[in-house]
């Protein structure tokens, strides 16, 4: 057998990594070699593993990093490019790639659980639109961000979606428009991430906000996370409406009554998670 028999046979590191912190589920992109560009297969990964901890009470919150210099060059160019020889030219495929990856950044919002964001490096494209469907983003200060799909005949149509639910339209527009990037604290300023804090305390400062909040009832999170997305594309009057019956149903709840018992009383909650 040549040594070339056995690499050809060695294993594959896994496309993404998972560990448990606490309650605090990390997930590692760990594609560095590809700058951790959104294959297929990852996207599926990503996608399977938000549905998991949709009912998994041991996990109460989520942090998204990811391995080697960039946090996401977005979607796998050279995966996409290699469709171009299927009988329909790959459209296909592109609708089948395009509408998984909407899904998977879909579920990130729908999780009843906070998402954050732990960027270490560049987050281009779905890279970007990736860190836009986290609920909350903590970036180091040697990341940078873009939507550079212009500057080689794609518009960034689908990381629009999320870019434009987070930032003012004229920034948005300046992104798409010229493709090029910005720097962590632009995008601080700007709404994309929350914070800007130290190159490689990145991971350590995400877990540390996604704990804090982990601390939370997760019933709680659960209703308020859903609450925020849906009042959003209502109108001011609906909004209201809705946000009422929420609040009213919240305060049936027990984690409400101990939580304002506590309140009361001084002491800390004991949170029953109903």
């Amino acid at each position: 057998m040549t040594s070339q028999t056995v690499r050809a046979r060695a294993p594959q590191p896994p496309i993404l990594l998972r560990e448990m912190i606490g309650s605090v589920a990390v997930l590692t992109l760990n594609r560095p070699e590809a700058r951790n560009s959104l294959s297929e297969g990852l996207i599926a990964e990503l996608d399977a593993a938000f549905r998991k901890f949709q009912d998994d009470a041991s996990v109460r919150a989520v942090v998204i990093a990811a391995s080697g210099k960039a946090f996401s060059a977005g979607h796998d160019m050279k995966e996409l490019t290699a469709r171009r020889t299927d009988a329909d030219r790959g459209r296909a495929y592109f609708a089948e790639i395009m509408t998984a990856c909407s899904t998977m950044m879909q579920a990130i919002v729908h999780l009843p659980k906070p998402v954050v964001a732990a960027v270490q490096g560049v987050a281009t494209a779905a890279g970007c639109q990736l860190v836009a469907s986290c609920d909350l983003a903590v970036a180091s200060e040697a990341a940078a961000f873009a939507t550079p799909g212009v500057d080689i005949g794609l518009f960034c149509s689908t990381p629009m979606v999320a870019l434009s639910r987070n930032v003012p339209r004229k920034q948005a527009m300046e992104m798409l428009l010229t493709g090029e990037p910005i720097s962590a604290t632009a995008a601080r300023d700007i709404g994309l991430i929350n914070r800007v804090v130290a190159a490689g305390t990145e991971r350590t400062e995400a877990i540390a906000l996604a704990q804090k909040v982990a601390l939370k009832s997760a019933y709680t999170i659960k209703i308020g996370k859903t609450a925020f997305y849906r009042q959003a594309e209502m109108s001011l009057a609906g909004a209201y409406r809705y946000a009422a019956e929420v609040m009213t149903e919240n305060m049936m709840a027990r984690d409400a009554v101990e939580g304002i018992g506590a309140f009361l009383e001084k002491r800390e909650p004991k949170w029953h998670d109903d």
